[in-house]
């Protein structure tokens, strides 16, 4: 299913997205959750990162498209982002917040499904590369490649990344299974390291960036071995 947001000020194209989207989801077999707002400030308030796109108007009064995407960006770097705009330059400024694409006003439902089946593409070539974790009662998005290692600790799983680290409950061995495919390796027990950000290996320790972990004895040659691979398949 695709959760969208629709941010557009206008209710008669409020009305045209949403029947656009009917339509792709009866033509294109894909299920749409959408939730329209009628501003920026409307939308940004009490903000979740739990949209796969967002629809977003350019011109819209108070708070316009642009400077709402900039916010957004603060609080969701991988939203997928769509201006809608009756002018094409606007539109272009669009690539400042990382948007996706754009699309003109008077939407033609031709155009609009090409967009929309981009979006399909872009989020099937993503499924996997983030997580999608409650932290205190929030719902946060995660990109994997964000995550240095995770730790066990008092039962809970501290997550240590780029953005800081938090801790909620959850069991290593499933976490392992989760991101096995994306180039996880435990180094002892208490540590599931992101090998993408292993930077030296001594006989007892891994650095992951700057932060020493220990190797144990019995992770220590199936660690070695996964981290091997890792760079003989060219570090991805």
């Amino acid at each position: 299913m695709l959760r969208i947001a629709i941010v557009e000020d206008d209710p008669e194209d409020q009305n045209r997205l949403q029947q656009m989207l009917q339509q792709f989801a009866d033509t294109c077999q894909e299920k749409c959750a959408v939730t329209v707002f009628g501003g920026g400030a409307e939308f940004l308030g009490n903000y979740r990162p739990e949209y796969d796109l967002v629809l977003m108007d350019v011109e819209m009064p108070g708070m316009n498209g642009l400077d709402t995407a900039r916010e957004l960006r603060t609080l969701d770097a991988s939203v997928i982002l769509i201006f809608i705009t009756n002018m094409a330059q606007y539109a272009i400024r669009g690539y400042e917040v990382d948007a996706l694409d754009y699309v003109l006003k008077p939407v033609n439902y031709y155009s609009f499904e090409l967009k929309m089946k981009k979006v399909r593409r872009v989020l099937n070539e993503r499924e996997g590369s983030s997580l999608v974790l409650f932290v205190k009662g929030e719902m946060r998005r995660i990109p994997v490649k964000s995550i240095l290692y995770v730790e066990i600790r008092d039962h809970n799983l501290c997550y240590h990344t780029d953005d800081g680290d938090f801790s909620l409950t959850g069991s290593m061995k499933k976490l392992e299974e989760q991101l096995a495919p994306h180039s996880f390796a435990r180094c002892n027990n208490c540590y599931l390291v992101n090998l993408m950000h292993v930077r030296t290996v001594t006989p007892e320790q891994v650095f992951v960036e700057n932060t020493p972990l220990k190797i144990s004895r019995p992770r220590r040659k199936a660690f070695m071995e996964a981290l091997s691979a890792y760079y003989g398949g060219g570090g991805r």
